[in-house]
């Protein structure tokens, strides 16, 4: 079924301020970011004090260089009115990539079930500040679950370029030799931090590797 005009300018026109907003070079995916303290700095690295955030997030099943941008595509729908209140929420800095383990169950022919583990990644948007659990809409897409990250401090490594898997394995061997030799001990798996979008100029792009502390 063809899309009407009138509804392809209500669903583009969102897109197209974003698109517009984020090719100015310098620019991030939005104004906002989550507010943040920097506690210790050393040599390639520092370390920040974060207060608790809500997030909307999905898993997608995906190489690293794909999961991006399949898991963007879902979750900008959501902010762009796909929810039950039919509401349009502000996009925010930064887009966060994690690995996260995907279970999917095995139906066999009784009684036994089994437990499939897959790897997959875990996309994620900070929702703005004004928002709480009870006020945010709830998402149509339930592959897309809304939930608070505790309190936290993290370990930061800034780099600029492209979002290979290539480029990013190197950073992040750096920033894990950079951890030991300081003898910062982390936890959990490290979150590939996205400030631009892909039209950004790939040498001008603001990327972090985060690692949440002990």
């Amino acid at each position: 079924m063809r899309m009407s005009k009138t509804c392809y300018l209500i669903y583009m026109k969102p897109l197209l301020m974003l698109m517009l907003t984020i090719l100015i070079p310098g620019v991030t995916l939005a104004t906002e970011e989550p507010a943040y303290k920097v506690v210790a700095t050393y040599e390639n690295f520092e370390v920040r004090e974060y207060q608790a955030i809500i997030i909307a997030q999905t898993i997608v099943k995906e190489s690293f260089e794909d999961a991006g941008n399949a898991g963007f595509r879902i979750l900008a729908k959501y902010i762009f009115g796909d929810n039950q209140a039919r509401t349009k929420i502000a996009m925010t800095a930064p887009v966060g990539q994690v690995v996260e383990p995907v279970t999917e169950k095995i139906e066999m022919t009784a009684p036994v079930t089994l437990a499939k583990n897959d790897v997959g990644y875990a996309i994620q948007f900070t929702m703005p500040k004004e928002y709480t659990l009870n006020t945010l809409p709830v998402p149509n897409d339930k592959r897309i679950e809304i939930r608070e990250i505790p309190a936290r401090k993290v370990a930061v490594y800034k780099y600029s370029g492209s979002w290979s898997e290539e480029r990013y394995q190197e950073k992040l061997a750096l920033f894990r030799a950079a951890l030991e030799k300081s003898s910062v001990t982390v936890v959990g798996e490290p979150m590939l931090a996205r400030f631009n979008s892909p039209f950004m100029i790939w040498f001008l792009r603001r990327n972090e590797i985060w690692f949440n502390l002990e």
